[in-house]
């Protein structure tokens, strides 16, 4: 078996005893460093990281393949990718980068496999009159129109 396809095996019976943790991303460099990024429904604890770490490296001969391998959870500065990372979110501010360069700012209030939605609220002049009235909006956008998602820190 080839040493990428062994790695990915590993962490896919790793991930399928550990319900909870799931992939967001597999990275491998030309020195052979790997770099895993897992989330989790209820958050990734450092003894999470560690086992999925062992689960890899108990299992593979460095004699045969050397390598360095480093796990991590998605922090917040790491972009949504699944449904699964926004279902977590539910109830946060987060801001989108969209396909047409537009941005969008909004609570997440839904997620469905093909889709979000948000509730946004902004200002926008009277119809009639001088002045500005609150718009208070839900709006459901597909995955397919959002070029990136963050969760917005707010303090």
């Amino acid at each position: 078996m080839e040493f990428k396809e062994h790695i990915q095996q590993l962490l896919n019976e790793f991930l399928a005893e550990r319900e909870d943790l799931f992939l967001i991303d597999i990275k491998f460099s030309a020195a052979d460093h790997i770099r895993v990024i897992l989330d989790g429904d209820d958050g990734v604890s450092l003894q999470d990281c560690l086992d999925a770490s062992r689960a890899i490296e108990f299992n593979m001969d460095r004699d045969e393949h050397d390598f360095s391998m480093e796990v991590m959870s998605a922090g917040l500065s790491e972009p949504l990718k699944s449904p699964r990372q926004y279902r977590k979110n539910v109830g946060r501010s987060l801001e989108l980068l969209m396909n047409d360069a537009s941005e969008i700012e909004g609570e997440l209030i839904n997620v469905e496999e093909d889709k979000i939605t948000l509730v946004l609220k902004y200002r926008k002049p009277k119809d009639i009159g001088k002045g500005k009235v609150d718009v208070v909006e839900e709006r459901e956008i597909p995955y397919s129109d959002i070029k990136k998602a963050l969760v917005a820190i707010k303090f």
